[in-house]
């Protein structure tokens, strides 16, 4: 029997390593996408390709598109990351890591893929509740996207397939993604999470997705894989 297929927006990140793992787990035969829209550093990229040799991805494709050029954001530009944040202050205003559209961009980039291989399903990892405050990530804004799929492209329109975004992820806890992708046998220390890591690829530990990432793995009670430069970090998870 023919797996069906599913696009997988693969980020090299916790979150899109457990999305992916969750559609292998469901039975379907992963095809990455991920993106090089001009991120500061090389890291997340290198992960994607570990992640997606660890979770036996058949196809994984590497896309650059630049949103580099239109900057106004920490993770693109020559902005500050913002570091040692509260909660408090990581639950207020959409933060500077924010990137304008880039979860439109990417799921019409993983929409593309999908009608040309006809593929209905896309799986995405965002997540609404650890704080993030991005509006891309948010339940209506993935129910919203679900309806332009089937309006904006041939397969849709012509009833051939019908499209569906999953974000298995969307509702649970940093603590809750970490234990289910433990259960499903994903290798977070091949992930890679942090916003402003050093030249070796160490997470600088102090970062709004370093604190949560930790967090979580705290309250998981799973031990933080990750390399951080303050080398007592990981040790306590």
């Amino acid at each position: 029997m023919t797996k069906r297929l599913a696009v997988v927006l693969l980020s090299g990140g916790l979150d899109s390593a457990t999305a992916a793992a969750i559609a292998r787990q469901q039975g379907f035969s992963l095809q990455a996408l991920s993106v090089d829209y001009g991120q500061r550093h090389r890291f997340e990229l290198q992960a994607a390709r570990c992640v997606a040799q660890s979770l036996g991805v058949e196809r994984h494709v590497v896309l650059p598109v630049p949103l580099a050029r239109f900057g106004h954001s920490a993770l693109t530009d020559a902005i500050d990351v913002p570091k040692d944040r509260t909660v408090e202050q990581m639950a207020g205003d959409i933060p500077v890591t924010y990137v304008p559209a880039r979860n439109t961009v990417l799921l019409s980039l993983a929409l593309a893929y999908a009608e040309s291989i006809d593929a209905a399903d896309i799986f995405v990892g965002v997540n609404a509740v650890d704080y993030s405050g991005y509006p891309d990530c948010r339940p209506e804004y993935i129910a919203a996207f679900n309806v332009l799929a089937n309006l904006a492209t041939k397969a849709g329109a012509e009833g051939r397939l019908k499209f569906t975004v999953h974000a298995p992820l969307i509702a649970w806890t940093k603590a809750e993604i970490i234990r289910r992708g433990t259960a499903l046998g994903v290798d977070y220390g091949l992930t890679h999470s942090c916003y402003d890591p050093d030249a070796e690829g160490r997470s600088c530990g102090r970062c709004d997705s370093c604190q949560i990432r930790h967090q979580g793995f705290l309250d998981a009670g799973v031990p933080d894989p990750t390399k951080y430069q303050n080398e007592g970090l990981g040790a306590r998870g």
